[in-house]
């Protein structure tokens, strides 16, 4: 019995070694690599501005007035260059104060300023809006000062004041934009107003830049032999 008991031990020994070698850990899948970015540029567009403000004095930046309007081709123009998807526009918008030395010695220089303008195509769709809010009560709260003016140091009385970073995203099938004032509310000591008149300046706007995926450039046609 013993020697019976012995040979049935090794013949199980027998058959579950070959089972266990069989019996393998997969191992884990690799992780499927991520798709490839596509490249992006970013650069400062061909734009056009029919209302230069000026250039600021510290910045060197040069700011442009939005005025209030309704026919896309007389507001300020930014072409796009040939691209893949949408493109981000980018740009900081400001609320624009004509600067009074004594008012402001007199602590009566205070205005809350809220300018919306408007993103459109050249058909005259509305891409988007965007809003600046700022408060003005000294030569502090200016941006910048800009100069060619005569003013003290050179610089104009009208300056940009607050500064809202915008960025919207324009449609693939769109080649250029317009931006156009819609309205410009403002609150003083002695009461507020509001203004919608065409051809108002009511805010400035800086440091227009864009993102975008460059097209590919177009295929030669083949060169026909004669």
């Amino acid at each position: 019995m013993r020697g019976g008991l012995a040979i049935g031990l090794l013949v199980i020994a027998a058959m579950t070694v070959p089972l266990s070698a069989q019996t393998r850990k997969t191992p884990p899948a690799k992780p499927a690599p991520a798709p490839a970015k596509p490249k992006t540029e970013t650069i400062a567009p061909e734009w056009t501005c029919p209302n230069p403000l000026g250039i600021g004095v510290t910045t060197k930046l040069a700011f442009c007035e939005v005025l209030t309007g309704r026919d896309p081709a007389s507001g300020i123009l930014i072409k796009l260059p040939p691209h893949i998807g949408p493109v981000s526009l980018m740009l900081d918008l400001h609320n624009r104060h004509t600067y009074s030395e004594e008012q402001a010695k007199a602590h009566k220089a205070f205005s809350r300023y809220t300018a919306t303008i408007g993103v459109l195509s050249m058909d005259n769709t509305l891409i988007s809006r965007a809003v600046v809010q700022n408060e003005f009560r000294t030569a502090a709260d200016f941006v910048d000062r800009i100069g060619g003016g005569a003013g003290p140091g050179g610089v104009k009385a009208v300056a940009p004041t607050g500064k809202e970073s915008i960025t919207i995203l324009i449609p693939e099938s769109e080649d250029q934009v317009s931006l156009l004032g819609e309205k410009l509310v403002v609150e003083r000591l002695d009461g507020y107003a509001t203004y919608t008149q065409e051809g108002r300046p009511i805010a400035d706007i800086s440091n227009v830049m864009i993102e975008y995926q460059p097209a590919p450039p177009p295929r030669k046609a083949p060169v026909r032999k004669k």
